[in-house]
């Protein structure tokens, strides 16, 4: 089932055309990976997925339910992590979890068993001191728990790992990952590294256009060159070769770069030639930055 549908979106601030076109589906359990450069467009379409601004065309749909602007039936099935959260920082993480389950309406028993597995899922559960003391990556957690505590059917996610350091980045990286069992996640990022970690299927928005979606794998298989590279054993040998072929780039001491793939051949038979044998010899996989590169034409 498909949790979440955008066909034919678009959206016009005055003169400026911010969405043209806008399609895709996030399929029910999956992390999907939203990806654009910062004013790609990602931050309105999420605003439009809400309710919260008026589409100029197009159509959108939560768990089956049309979006519409205002007041969206289709909110009750949504948790929203913005980039930056906010809270009452006097409390504790466990008194403002108490707070979100009284807004919801919840039993205490209620509010204390779903508190308590969502401060075990973002790792908080021993955290008792105060929210004004919490690191940035602990309020970033927190704010997956608060946006999880109505057990949202649509988690949106607007850039939430690009002001954590590493660890805290995949402290965070993994609970969406866990998350992706009782929700379905939609991520939106421009870190690529982050989207290659966790997410199943993504769609790369520049300038208002979905440019390239689907599965990891799927859209890995549209570059239509892959490198090779070589290490000989010494470094003198990569020397050799790169006299022969002064196409190859040298990484390091006795590492190389084959680009032009159809040469490969011939590299193969000058190794054979001159009983070189190469320590390590494989099939460079692209990255996502360099698809999206490729397909933005820089």
């Amino acid at each position: 089932m498909e949790m979440l549908t955008l066909s034919h979106v678009t959206k016009r601030f005055g003169e400026k055309q911010v969405l043209r076109d806008v399609t895709f589906s996030v399929p029910e359990h999956t992390v999907f990976g939203f990806v654009g450069q910062n004013g790609a467009g990602k931050t309105t379409a999420m605003k439009l997925i809400l309710g919260l601004l008026q589409r100029d065309g197009g159509a959108i749909f939560v768990n089956g339910m049309p979006v519409h602007y205002g007041s969206t039936a289709t909110n009750q099935f949504v948790g929203y992590l913005p980039d930056v959260p906010e809270f009452y920082s006097y409390m504790t993480a466990p008194e403002y979890l108490r707070f979100c389950g009284e807004l919801f309406g919840m039993s205490e028993k209620e509010i204390k068993i779903r508190s308590e597995e969502l401060l075990h899922l973002v790792g908080l559960e021993k955290e008792k001191h105060r929210i004004k003391g919490f690191s940035r990556g602990m309020k970033q957690r927190l704010g997956v728990a608060q946006a999880l505590f109505g057990r949202p059917k649509l988690l949106i996610c607007d850039e939430p790992t690009s002001a954590l350091d590493p660890l805290g980045r995949k402290e965070l990286l993994d609970i969406l990952v866990a998350a992706k069992e009782q929700t379905t996640v939609l991520f939106s990022t421009h870190i690529l590294s982050d989207v290659e970690h966790i997410c199943d299927e993504m769609a790369f928005l520049h300038n208002g256009t979905i440019v390239l979606q689907g599965s990891l794998e799927e859209v890995r298989r549209r570059k239509q060159t892959v490198a090779m590279e070589l290490e000989t054993q010494r470094p003198e040998d990569a020397q050799l070769l790169l006299a022969a072929f002064p196409f190859l780039k040298l990484t390091g001491r006795s590492g190389l770069l084959l680009e032009d793939t159809e040469r490969f051949p011939d590299v193969l038979r000058f190794l054979a030639d001159t009983k070189l044998v190469p320590v390590r010899m494989e099939q460079q996989e692209a990255s996502l930055e360099e698809l999206f590169l490729e397909v933005v034409g820089k």
